[in-house]
């Protein structure tokens, strides 16, 4: 996406790879909308610190990030041993893999890497196949986006309003977003709407991140607290939900997101708007059986307890909101059943959630 500071506008991407240095580069989002900046992880433990830490987050981009990440960890292997090799590959995967448990695209995109190298005969081949197949992922990322927002514009009626839930935008894939890519292809193709994003407490990636996207690419839209969604859908203010995951599994259509997403699905049933959620084909799990089994993250309770923001010094700092001795729950995401869920808008067309597995040969499963 184009940023603009100042005056300058310029095209990034979230996550991007610096084969001179070997280091992944990565747009530090714990720092947005105040500030803009790219920083450069130097091996993998600093790659998976960043992905456990947020400095890059949203499924698509913890997926790059985690496929140039043991491309990362393979290419500073010293020596032409296979067996040490072989124990570096397994070492960095597990490293990376245990950064976020919840989002099942780092698992895929790794994957995809260590099947690359499985076609090298030599370490050094293997290093090359590695990397290459990390930047086909990041790329595969993109043009997935590119096909979301051509099969979702259609939905984005003129005159819309759209509620989306957490940051499923450019930030969060490597580029362009799911959630946000038909929002985007309905303002390339002239139609007027106006989005409301929730705020996604505890760390508000709605307020900071999405409405900083919207207002870069010059889309209405307002930031909505998140238990206001109700209030405007009950009174017809609300035409569509779009929301990303972080995970949807493929054989029961279930659909992991941000703690939330349940919610706004309930709401949005209760009063008969249609709610869709937008994902790359590296977002199915085709293994898992139940949303039960899928692992969610409990992050750290003082997200719930305070927040981070910008002081007029221009520092960021912590403030503590909650009583001084209580403590807090902290799910990082939830689980929609998807009786619950409209349809899924993926690269190759928008699938009820019940059909993904009839359609599992469009969508990229291999057995």
């Amino acid at each position: 996406m184009n940023v603009t500071i100042y005056t300058r506008t310029k095209h990034f991407r979230t996550v991007a790879f610096d084969t001179k240095k070997n280091a992944v580069l990565l747009i530090e989002q714990r720092l947005l909308p105040h500030e803009f900046k790219i920083v450069a992880t130097r091996d993998f433990h600093e790659t998976a610190l960043a992905i456990k830490d947020m400095v890059v987050r949203g499924a698509g981009a913890i997926g790059a990030t985690a496929a140039y990440g043991l491309a990362q960890g393979v290419l500073a292997f010293r020596g032409d041993d296979l067996n040490k090799f072989s124990a570096q590959v397994r070492k960095v995967y597990q490293v990376l893999k245990d950064a976020r448990p919840t989002a099942v695209d780092p698992v895929n995109a790794m994957n995809d890497v260590c099947a690359a190298m499985q076609k090298g005969r030599t370490v050094e081949e293997k290093k090359a196949l590695a990397l290459a197949a990390a930047e086909e992922f990041a790329n595969e990322d993109v043009q997935h986006c590119e096909e979301i927002g051509r099969h979702g514009a259609k939905l984005i009626r003129n005159g819309a309003r759209v509620l989306t839930h957490c940051n499923a935008g450019w930030l969060a894939f490597v580029d362009i977003g799911t959630a946000t890519a038909p929002m985007y292809a309905a303002q390339a193709a002239g139609k007027k709407f106006h989005v409301f994003c929730d705020e996604t407490r505890p760390r508000s990636q709605g307020a900071t991140l999405t409405a900083w996207e919207l207002a870069q690419q010059g889309v209405p839209h307002h930031i909505l607290a998140d238990n206001a969604a109700g209030h405007l859908m009950q009174r017809g203010e609300i035409d569509l939900v779009i929301v990303g995951s972080d995970r949807v599994l493929g054989r029961t259509g279930e659909v992991t997101n941000k703690i939330g997403t349940y919610t706004k699905a309930v709401l949005a049933a209760r009063h008969k708007i249609p709610f869709y959620v937008a994902i790359p084909l590296s977002t199915i799990d085709w293994n898992l059986k139940s949303g039960f089994d899928i692992p969610i993250e409990e992050r750290s309770e003082s997200e719930v307890l305070g927040a981070w923001g910008h002081l007029p010094s221009k520092k960021r700092a912590y403030v503590r909101v909650a009583n001084p001795s209580s403590g807090a729950r902290n799910p990082g995401f939830d689980v929609t059943p998807p009786e619950l869920i409209t349809g899924i808008i993926t690269p190759a067309g928008i699938f009820k959630p019940r059909d993904l597995w009839k359609q599992r040969a469009k969508l990229g499963y291999r057995s």
